[in-house]
């Protein structure tokens, strides 16, 4: 049953495989005045031109310039929509909602979900639980850092190594998130996304060469420390564009962060499930076992180093 991790998570997400540049449909909703509402749109290179979406703000509300709307009362339970002008085209939004008052609220709608409906004022429970789901949902679409974790999955093989692997990744990229967010230390993101994907890349040579007196062999918790301070950024970079609440910062930032781990043991526990129950009987036949497990180890150096150069292509051209 060993050295099946690497193979499970390509099974698991070869058709989705797809990394943070694909970046979802951005809508910027600001308060400007009471119940007056500047809206602006950012839109992903991947949307047509002919294809470009429309906001639909709640009925009680009437556009009186270009993507500025005047309410009848506040928005505030009420419903903001997305509509494209020939077809959806498979992309996630994320919308934001910015009070007068300092007060952000923010989701992520999968690309089939088109409305939104607008948050009531903030509660620490509010918050936690959106948080929460917010730091779930992030990891779990995440699939370079899923990919990371699948790796080092790969290498520590056992359960014992597994924890202390696991732990320490934790520990790194939630000291790095929570620095980041709270703005005690500022990295761009186009450079910290293109060693994340070298860090894929670094594990998956790791495997190939299966070296066992390497560093990496034999304390797989010193790579999944340092490279976890990396992917702490990553989190952190998608953290500061939802936006953090303003009248609960300590709640969102601990909540989405136990949102990431909740999202991580899914992840973890899946595999198991995957490797004692279904990966089993494939086991037995050893030659479609190591070519399996072969191809599965080249397609995620592949996958990692094209996304290394892109994201390295960005860094360069600004």
């Amino acid at each position: 049953m060993k050295n099946t991790f690497l193979f499970l998570v390509v099974l698991c997400f070869s058709g989705s495989l797809h990394s943070h540049e694909n970046r979802p449909l951005y809508v910027d909703v600001t308060e400007v005045a009471v119940n007056e509402y500047q809206v602006r749109l950012k839109v992903p290179p991947t949307v047509a031109a002919n294809n470009q979406p429309k906001l639909i703000m709640p009925q009680t509300c009437t556009a009186v310039s270009l993507l500025q709307y005047r309410c009848e009362q506040d928005i505030a339970d009420q419903t903001i929509s997305v509509a494209f002008t020939l077809y959806n085209p498979s992309v996630s939004t994320f919308m934001r909602l910015t009070r007068m008052n300092g007060e952000i609220y923010s989701d992520l709608l999968t690309a089939e979900e088109t409305t939104w409906t607008v948050p009531k004022a903030e509660t620490a429970s509010g918050v936690a639980k959106h948080y929460t789901w917010l730091g779930v949902e992030h990891i779990l679409i995440g699939i370079d850092h899923l990919l990371f974790l699948g790796c080092l999955l790969f290498i520590a093989k056992t359960f014992r190594r597994v924890v202390l692997t696991v732990t320490g990744f934790t520990l790194a990229h939630s000291l790095t998130l929570v620095a980041s967010a709270l703005e005690w230390v500022s990295v761009p993101v186009a450079p910290v996304e293109t060693l994340i994907a070298f860090s894929i890349l670094f594990l998956a040579t790791e495997i190939v060469r299966n070296n066992h007196n390497t560093l990496t062999q034999r304390f797989p918790i010193m790579v999944s420390s340092s490279f976890g301070l990396l992917h702490g950024f990553g989190f952190a970079s998608v953290l500061q564009e939802i936006g953090l609440p303003q009248t609960e910062v300590i709640t969102g930032l601990l909540f989405f962060n136990i949102g990431v781990e909740i999202g991580q043991l899914m992840f973890i526990f899946t595999c198991f499930l995957i490797v004692f129950v279904l990966l089993k009987p494939l086991s037995q036949h050893i030659k479609l076992y190591e070519f399996s497990r072969t191809t599965a180890v080249y397609g995620i150096g592949i996958l990692s180093s094209y996304w290394m150069f892109e994201r390295g292509a960005s860094v360069f051209s600004g």
